[in-house]
């Protein structure tokens, strides 16, 4: 997939860091092999030879990471918005995700999901699928082919969920090791334990599965404390837990790879203390929670006072969009609306940090991108259309605009590795 030499010439927009847009305009930026080399107002001599794609109008961004999808749940997005989310859960979701025994819908439903992940420029994700390891390592192969950086989960639940999904513990156990150690080695796409979330899941369970991420280095995803009612459960989870990260940390869950936890709406102070011992991802799903009322991320919070990185999730079905982009504006939203109703907090999050959460801090999961800084992979995006007549908009106004009321039609060109990628 690599190019040895190209240049893109106009506006570029990244995130410097959690709290700051790097702004080049009319510059020219240096892709060498897939990576970016430079960025610079005047195109160094030794690359006049080489051929340029002039940006016009259009601002160069990076691609997106959603840290949180199910794919699984792609079909039933935008469906029963009205219920709150264990109702939602009951008569959607789980009656869902049992139609992925059938592996033509299981082909057909992924197959849907991942182009309509990368029309949305979602070049990275972590990605739930079901208890079903043949729609899993079908899913496996389709991100890859796709030129995707993934995390592909096989669920694990065993107790407190539907009969029709619930696993045996030990069968759970062996087919999620044949899942993982039959995948293990690619690069680029790589599994990751996925118990759905510790109230679905017995401590055998647990316990077994912090054997399979010890033996392979395999990381974990799954959700956090995202309802007042899983905090509780965790803590009558089994004796001697003294909160919900505190399960994942016990059952040796938490030392062998990428963490990604999910949601962390109601976390105690304990939970903060194993996210940030252990460099875990926290991820926020603002239209998800939205939609079945879990309850607001202390994001701003999280960022500023806690240390916590946070990076963005569609959440589909619980999300209606895969666009991470309209996650980004919606974040920025709901941190008003808390500023709002708790005034005593320390405010709202800035439209740069909900974009480094879609970004780079998402980016970071992965290898070398959510950036377009020196030593970056090349995904990156161009996005055009965005101004109205005789109102021309600064770059980083356009890039505010897209994520707010844009569409994936703004999105002119896609690139992974330097290479353009036509859907």
């Amino acid at each position: 997939m690599l190019e040895k030499t190209k240049i893109f010439h106009g506006d570029i927009v990244y995130s410097a860091d959690r709290n700051t847009l790097a702004v080049h305009e009319n510059s020219y930026i240096v892709v060498k092999d897939g990576f970016v080399e430079g960025i610079s107002l005047v195109l160094p001599e030794e690359y006049l030879w080489a051929d340029t794609v002039e940006l016009g109008r259009g601002v160069l961004i990076p691609a997106f990471s959603d840290l949180h999808i199910h794919a699984s749940q792609y079909a039933q997005r935008g469906i029963g918005m009205d219920r709150l989310l264990f109702d939602w859960l009951d008569s959607y979701t789980f009656p869902q995700e049992a139609r992925y025994a059938d592996p033509e819908y299981a082909r057909a439903m992924y197959d849907a999901a991942t182009l309509s992940m990368m029309k949305c420029g979602t070049f990275h994700a972590s990605i739930f699928t079901t208890i079903h390891r043949a729609a899993c390592d079908y899913l496996f192969e389709r991100v890859r082919s796709l030129g995707m950086q993934a995390y592909i989960g096989k669920v694990n639940m065993d107790q407190n969920s539907p009969d029709f999904l619930c696993e045996d513990t030990s069968k759970s156990l062996k087919e999620t090791e044949a899942f993982v150690s039959s995948h293990t080695g690619d690069p680029r796409v790589k599994p990751i334990l996925t118990p759905r979330f510790s109230p679905t899941c017995s401590e055998p369970l647990m316990k077994g599965l912090g054997r399979i991420a010890a033996k392979y280095c395999t990381g974990l995803q799954t959700h956090l404390v995202e309802s007042p009612a899983e905090a509780e459960a965790a803590k009558n989870w089994a004796p001697g837990y003294a909160c919900d990260s505190d399960i994942y940390e016990k059952c040796g869950l938490l030392e062998h790879g990428p963490v990604i936890f999910a949601h962390v709406i109601f976390p105690e102070e304990r939970d903060l203390d194993i996210i940030r011992k252990y460099n875990c991802l926290t991820v926020h799903c603002p239209e998800a929670t939205t939609n079945v009322i879990a309850g607001i991320m202390k994001a701003e919070r999280l960022l500023s006072e806690d240390n916590i990185p946070i990076a963005l999730g569609s959440d589909i079905g619980g999300g209606s969009s895969p666009a991470v982009y309209h996650q980004a504006a919606l974040a920025v939203q709901l941190s008003k609306q808390r500023e709002f109703y708790f005034p005593e907090e320390s405010g709202h999050l800035t439209f740069a940090q909900a974009f480094a959460m879609a970004t780079l801090t998402g980016g970071s999961a992965f290898d070398h991108v959510g950036s377009l800084a020196p030593g970056y992979r090349f995904d990156a995006l161009v996005l055009d259309g965005l101004e109205d007549p005789m109102s021309p908009l600064s770059p980083a106004e356009k890039l505010e605009r897209f994520c707010y009321c844009g569409t994936d039609a703004n999105i002119v060109k896609r690139y992974i590795d330097g290479k353009e990628i036509f859907l």
